[in-house]
């Protein structure tokens, strides 16, 4: 049975089509304090959980950990916990001295109640590693290839730093053209960022610039700003956070679109990563 965590209903939805799993009715409440409490249908005991939830916020690893606790409650065989997105991914390491691993701390947690975890494109594949249970990451980045317009020109795929070319070559691939590159994207600190432009021929051709996640949109809109004379400009990103004004930072730097897959539920999330979960499901 797949059990929903809130932020991840619709792809949940999408997987028990894939998958042709049962979809339980999870319901969502919360006390006047603010404390969370999920409530699991019944019918899991004796079968396999599978615990759907993206965790862009706090409160959905909660969420997380309460769905899992649940389907143990209700006598599942077995929990499989899919994190679409995985949110502290990006703390894969302690940016300065007494700050914590914070994509560790939170995969242990995860993996008290479970058996196994399934996430979709990890910001590092390192995180993985963080789990106490076998933990694998899927692409679904070929997807992002679906909603962009057939007659792209000459297309450029960049990725904001030389760790995302695999990402822009996978949408690139699926697309059927074009060349890959990358901008030089040097991290300083947990929120500081700076990009160098890419010395690849930009003008007059169509660029899509990939990335795993979109959170601030202002790493996304200077790497924009420094490409020379494009003719449209689009972006793809599998974990469509898009956090404040990020997508009118986007508009603002001459985005044509933004395209984004269900891992996080946005007005841009137009095609869904199901079936790449549901392939190691």
């Amino acid at each position: 049975m797949l059990l929903s965590g809130s932020s991840s209903q619709a792809l949940a939805a999408a997987l028990a089509a894939e998958t042709g799993e049962r979809l339980g009715r999870v319901t969502y409440d919360s006390f006047p304090d603010g404390e969370q409490l999920v409530t699991v249908p019944e019918g899991v005991a004796g079968e396999r959980a599978v615990v759907v939830a993206s965790t862009p916020t706090s409160d959905a690893h909660v969420e997380v950990l309460q769905l899992q606790d649940a389907a143990r409650e209700a006598g599942a065989s077995e929990v499989v916990t899919v994190l679409p997105y995985m949110g502290y991914a990006r703390q894969d390491e302690a940016f300065e001295a007494g700050q914590p691993v914070s994509a560790r701390a939170v995969a242990r947690a995860i993996s008290a109640s479970t058996d196994r975890v399934i996430t979709v494109n990890p910001h590092e594949d390192g995180v993985l590693d963080f789990f106490d249970v076998p933990a694998v990451g899927v692409d679904a980045a070929p997807q992002l290839a679906d909603p962009l317009p057939a007659d792209l020109a000459d297309p450029v795929f960049l990725g904001p730093d030389h760790g995302a070319t695999a990402l822009a070559e996978s949408v690139r691939d699926a697309y059927g053209s074009g060349v890959t590159d990358h901008f030089e994207k040097v991290r300083h600190s947990g929120s500081e960022v700076t990009v160098e432009p890419s010395e690849i021929e930009t003008a007059g051709r169509d660029v899509v610039v990939t990335d795993d996640i979109v959170a601030t949109g202002t790493t996304m809109s200077e790497a924009i700003a420094a490409l020379d004379d494009p003719s449209r400009v689009f972006v793809a990103t599998v974990h469509p956070l898009l956090a404040g004004n990020a997508r009118l930072k986007l508009a603002d730097a001459g985005v044509d679109a933004v395209y984004g897959t269900d891992t996080i539920e946005r007005a841009v999330s137009g095609v869904s990563a199901a079936s790449a979960v549901a392939d190691e499901l």
